[in-house]
């Protein structure tokens, strides 16, 4: 079992940046591929970004070269830098692990993102 608390949420102008941290229990974070998820409201989750053991990036063309994901596997920690926000970046954002080649995967428990000037 994984354990996920996000931090960083908040409301914030358009233009403006965030930091969301996402901290994780259990001795095998360094496997697990990491990712940032979020949903707006009437909407279905989509993914964010994604980071692998290996520190490989994915983003969602959405928010690619404006966010970026990091990992720190001696915190098990992995965080989601937010600049240039934008109102349809409000969301829920959620942080999720999941172990290579299975289907087993946790979800934290979800930090509100407000872009509203």
């Amino acid at each position: 079992q994984v354990r996920l608390v996000e931090s960083g949420g908040g409301l914030v102008q358009p233009g403006g940046s965030l930091r969301l941290s996402c901290a994780a229990s259990g001795s095998i974070f360094s496997i697990y591929i990491m990712g940032w998820y979020r949903q707006a409201p009437g909407k279905q989750r989509e993914l964010v970004a994604t980071i692998t053991s290996g520190r490989s990036t994915n983003y969602a063309d959405s928010v690619k070269g404006r966010f970026t994901i990091s990992r720190d596997n001696a915190k098990n920690t992995v965080s989601l830098q937010m600049n240039s926000l934008k109102p349809e970046d409000t969301a829920v954002y959620y942080c999720n692990a999941a172990v290579p080649n299975t289907r087993e995967h946790y979800w934290g428990q979800g930090t509100q993102v407000t872009v509203s000037s």
